[in-house]
């Protein structure tokens, strides 16, 4: 495969050996680009480079810690031996497993430690990535930063506190980077994620909870892993050139209404009355 909008480009994705850093790596792929599967779990990872491959694109997996810089920087550096250059960097990995959302709760109730591993991975990994990854690109005179954020990002919520400030940063670095190279021809964007059930995050959601958060969006259904994975393509593209330092929501509305719009939906439909 040498022809689609990211050909001959190299993409690394970080958290890729499952969920949504795997659909966005696989998706990248059958636009042509090359990918780095960087994830602490190098077994997982390797399934999903064996899949890129089997889609006749190259594809290479590393055994990446992104809390430890010199994790990181070997991932960069093998980076470069793989491939000889980096033009995209997608900053997907965040903690979320069940043994952290079980300490990421309420500020007085908090898990010191689950706040110190949050901003260790979502945010510290996301820093230390692009520190090494960006003077890559400039010797490219281009290059695209994703950062993946997350609606509890810019809103407040009844727990995970720690997840919630660490992704509401990630918009701020994306800003900073934005701002500092983009003369040199990087570009570095926030990527507002909805809930798109993906395997690894939301298997254990209780279907009442679905309900709930799907009343609050405005499209009939939440969203799927391709169509996150589509909207990094796009910011991973020329097509996303005049993009920078922004925020793109890719939410279903979720984001964009006031708290009250689905209690009043509901009132409007009982009484049988139209919406003002």
């Amino acid at each position: 495969m040498t022809e689609g909008k990211l050909a001959g480009r190299v993409a690394i994705v970080t958290g890729a050996a499952g969920g949504l850093g795997a659909e966005a790596a696989k998706v990248m792929a059958s636009h042509g680009a090359n990918i780095i599967i960087a994830d602490i779990n190098k077994t997982a990872a390797e399934t999903v480079v064996s899949e890129i491959q089997g889609m006749g694109q190259s594809a290479f997996a590393i055994e990446t810690d992104v809390s430890q810089e010199e994790s990181v920087a070997e991932m960069v550096k093998e980076t470069i031996r793989q491939f000889g250059r980096i033009d995209i960097l997608h900053n997907n990995a965040a903690i979320l497993s069940e043994a952290q959302r079980q300490g990421d709760l309420d500020v007085i109730n908090m898990d010191v430690e689950a706040w110190d591993r949050a901003m260790a991975v979502n945010l510290r990994g996301a820093m230390l990535c692009s520190k090494h990854a960006i003077p890559h690109m400039i010797k490219l005179n281009r290059g695209s930063v994703i950062n993946a954020t997350s609606g509890l990002g810019t809103m407040g919520d009844l727990t995970l506190s720690a997840y919630a400030a660490s992704k509401a940063a990630l918009i701020m670095l994306a800003k900073s980077i934005a701002a500092q190279y983009g003369k040199q021809g990087i570009r570095a964007n926030a990527l507002l994620i909805g809930l798109a059930p993906a395997e690894n995050a939301h298997a254990t959601m209780p279907p009442a909870l679905l309900d709930i958060i799907r009343e609050n969006h405005l499209t009939p259904e939440l969203g799927t892993p391709r169509q996150i994975a589509d909207a990094v393509a796009f910011l991973a593209c020329d097509e996303s050139s005049f993009v920078s330092g922004s925020v793109l929501s890719v939410d279903g509305g979720f984001c964009s209404h006031t708290p009250s719009m689905a209690a009043m939906r509901k009132m409007f439909a009982e009484t049988g009355k139209k919406s003002m």
